[in-house]
């Protein structure tokens, strides 16, 4: 997917997929680590895969540019917390 993307008031962005498309994506939650002192950024673009489970979406992003651009995340430690995050959030949602 392409770094081009606006962040709308109803937590919603636009980014431009690799056909040149224009995709309205949904925040699912931003994230400062302490640690590595990078932000993160959960998405989904309400699609779901062959199962039906909705398509996440994670990545790094300055949240102090006017237009954030998406870096991917690198390492597995990164991807095990995000992962953490999501799964607290889902668990979270399913006790309410």
């Amino acid at each position: 997917m392409d770094n081009k993307n606006e962040v709308k008031q109803d937590n919603t962005f636009t980014i431009v997929n690799d056909n040149g498309e224009e995709v309205k994506c949904e925040i699912l939650f931003t994230y400062e680590d302490e640690k590595t002192k990078k932000n993160y950024i959960a998405y989904t673009d309400n699609t779901t895969d062959d199962e039906g489970n909705t398509k996440v979406y994670a990545s790094i992003f300055n949240p102090k540019e006017e237009n954030p651009v998406l870096l991917p995340i690198e390492t597995d430690e990164e991807w095990k917390m995000i992962e953490g995050i999501l799964s607290s959030l889902t668990s979270n949602e399913e006790n309410n």
